[in-house]
């Protein structure tokens, strides 16, 4: 049974309907109406079976060209903040995760080209995804479970960063690439970014760097805490090289990546380090009860911490098509990372975290048979983690994951039907006085794409998914400052089990385009961060088991006003309880988004295009148990390019005025938002130079 729709939901299906009215009844043979849309059919590697992101039976977004070079920022959350349905965890500027229908963590998979990100941001909001927007050629966005290729755990959805690191064809002219330079106000940020790829015969070879110096940013006016957040800047630097082996029927192709960054951790509370429990009772010493609790730590004369991070890793890819009868496709992964960040106070390592991970992964797409193309696939990670100083709350862990699965689609007529599974099994070995543990689970999804009239598609899936506990959900025990926790693992935890359904309804042709999704999903023994006790801003937790329910809308609706201007209508909401508790404060789940709506006016003509976009983020009224609402804001945002040629030599300036009333405003998402508001008034510039 479909979730009762909100009022957000009854809104946006209203408006979707008066658009299409108004299209429908515009004078054919009238020379000023908007002429028809056709949105490019764009092929989604992440689905597995490389299908149509129209013909997928959940959402998918995917940015590449001129769109995302314009809506790229320093972070992969913030780059995709304004999507429908997608928000960021905003720690500083430094550190900021995708936040899909109110769901962050190992919840979202971040993959790089397929294969896993391996960094530490699903341990915690304050560490830095290792992946670099800057260098990206296309973003895929997959909501949902039902990206069973990639792991059951993904119950919010899938993000697939694609690059072009390892060459899978050799330049048309020999050499090909880009350059782009970068600046903006808020942030005082300088970036700059390039990419090289050249080849001839069978090999080819590529090369790309950046290097980004952000300061700290400026919030919106009226903030209590000054104009600038103390400790929110970002330097960055990023280099790969890659080389390929280019044939006929495929590639192999391996590539080296180094990326290093400081960024600072705002927020840090310096008077709450020798807070600690007594049972399931905080007591926080030296205090004498003013008002000085939040002081922060630069005022002791150390300056506010830092992170120093250094990824190092190596990726391998290939495939090689119709490798022998009744297989189309042969497909390999795999990666191995060295990831190390240390957080630094008062000039010295507090805190240093160890990753070394790798990867590997194989799939075999079958060939039609009955009727049915499908993909088989086998997976298999292995993670060493260890953290050691002031702020090790994870203790060494080993974690060896392994996955097999199979996808199939069946497409007859009007119908597209899709079927997937995955089995995985995870051992967790732990170097602490705790057991080791084991776990297994089994994902389902069934979907089926109805093309009911020319252009329209109607959507239902219907998801079974077995997210397996993570090390640090299993293990954690001690103090956290970043997100001033005290955290404790619960070694009992067993899989949880999402049951999702998403209807879907998109129009991808004619002057009114639109996509909207509903969707209802109950985890079972959802594991989540069970407050016992706060004092002082400091909060004791403990990670639990209980079954939740996650309901919510998302979409938008466009429609093209004349041959230059089109208007979007774009909104979500989630709904993210515990189901039963003995009071309301007790069954909201902490950090989930609040409602956003708003409209988009763009524009194109020539050379030119702009876009107008206004929207409004309600108030979180919607809090957990010591948690606290957040205030709602309006957002006013700005945006020009011109793509031009300097001697036949294409490129694209652009221009953006984010925040332009200068509001103030704060992320619900964020463990800090009080002490990093996000980016006041903001004109980012920049120019990118193809060849």
């Amino acid at each position: 049974m479909l979730p009762r729709l909100s009022p957000l939901s009854l809104a946006l299906l209203c408006a979707l309907g008066t658009a299409h009215a108004a299209a429908q009844s515009a004078a054919p043979n009238d020379p000023t109406a908007a002429p028809p849309v056709q949105l490019e059919a764009v092929t989604v590697s992440a689905s597995g079976l490389d299908v149509d992101s129209g013909a997928m039976s959940t959402p998918a977004t995917v940015l590449g060209g001129d769109e995302l070079v314009r809506r790229r920022a320093a972070t992969l959350g913030e780059t995709l903040a304004t999507e429908p349905g997608i928000h960021a965890t905003e720690f500083g500027a430094g550190a900021s995760r995708p936040v899909i229908r109110g769901m962050d963590g190992a919840r979202v998979r971040l993959l790089s080209d397929g294969a896993e990100i391996m960094d530490a941001s699903t341990i915690s909001p304050d560490h830095a995804v290792a992946a670099e927007p800057l260098l990206s050629e296309r973003i895929e966005v997959l909501r949902g479970p039902s990206a069973l290729a990639y792991g059951g755990g993904a119950v919010g959805g899938v993000v697939n960063v694609l690059d072009r690191r390892i060459p899978t064809a050799i330049p048309e002219r020999g050499v090909e690439g880009s350059v782009e330079l970068r600046g903006n106000t808020a942030a005082r940020e300088a970036a700059g970014a390039f990419e090289v790829t050249a080849g001839a015969g069978n090999i080819a070879i590529h090369a790309e760097g950046l290097k980004r110096d952000a300061r700290d940013y400026r919030v919106g006016d009226g903030w209590a805490g000054g104009r600038r957040v103390d400790g929110s800047y970002n330097e960055t630097e990023t280099g790969s090289l890659g080389l390929s082996w280019i044939g006929e029927r495929g590639y192999l192709g391996v590539a080296w990546t180094r990326q290093r960054n400081e960024y600072g951790l705002p927020g840090h509370a310096h008077d709450l380090e020798d807070c600690h429990t007594h049972g399931n009772s905080l007591h926080c010493g030296g205090h004498d009860g003013d008002d000085e609790d939040d002081h922060d730590h630069a005022d002791e004369g150390g300056g506010v911490p830092y992170v120093k991070l250094d990824s190092e890793r190596w990726d391998l890819r290939g495939e090689y098509r119709e490798p022998f009868a009744g297989i189309s496709r042969l497909r390999v992964r795999a990666s191995h990372t060295r990831y190390r960040h240390d957080e630094i106070e008062d000039g010295a390592v507090s805190t240093r975290f160890r990753n070394n991970a790798s990867e590997g992964r194989v799939e075999l797409q079958h060939a039609p048979l009955g009727g049915w193309r499908g993909v088989f696939g086998l997976q298999t990670t292995r993670r060493d983690f260890s953290a050691i100083g002031e702020e090790a709350y994870v203790p060494p862990t080993l974690t060896r994951r392994h996955g097999a699965f199979l996808i199939e689609e069946y497409p007859t007529g009007d119908w597209r039907f899709e079927a997937g599974l995955r089995h995985e099994w995870q051992q967790v070995e732990v170097d602490a006085d705790a057991r080791d543990r084991s776990h297994r689970g089994n994902s389902l999804s069934l979907g089926a794409v109805w093309n009911f009239a020319p252009d329209y598609a109607l959507g239902l899936s219907l998801a079974r998914a077995q997210r397996l506990p993570t090390a640090e959900e299993l293990y954690a025990d001690g103090l956290h400052m970043a997100t001033r926790t005290i955290e404790r693992g619960n070694a009992d935890l067993k899989a949880e089990t999402s049951h999702n359904i998403d209807l879907s309804l998109k129009k991808l042709a004619g002057a009114t385009t639109f996509n909207l999704s509903v969707f209802h999903n109950r985890v079972n023994d959802f594991i989540y961060a069970h407050t016992l006790d706060a004092l002082e801003g400091m909060q004791l937790i403990e990670y639990a088991q209980r079954d939740a329910i996650f309901t919510g809308v998302e979409g938008q609706v466009r429609q093209q006003l004349d041959r230059v201007f089109g208007l979007t209508l774009f909104g979500d909401y989630v709904r993210a309880r515990l189901a039963g508790g003995d009071g309301d404060r007790d069954r909201d789940l902490p950090r989930i988004p609040a409602h956003r709506v708003g409209l988009r006016l763009d524009a194109r003509q020539g050379a030119w295009q702009g876009e107008l976009e206004v929207y409004r983020v309600g108030r979180q009224r919607q809090v957990a148990e010591f948690e606290s609402s957040t205030p709602g804001y309006n957002m006013v945002n700005l945006g020009a390019s011109y793509a031009g040629r300097i001697a036949s030599v294409p490129y694209l300036f652009y221009v953006k005025a984010a925040n332009l009333t200068d509001e103030l405003a704060y992320s619900h998402t964020s463990f800090i938002k009080d002490a990093a508001p996000l980016m006041g008034r903001n004109l980012t510039m920049g120019v990118k130079v193809t060849f």
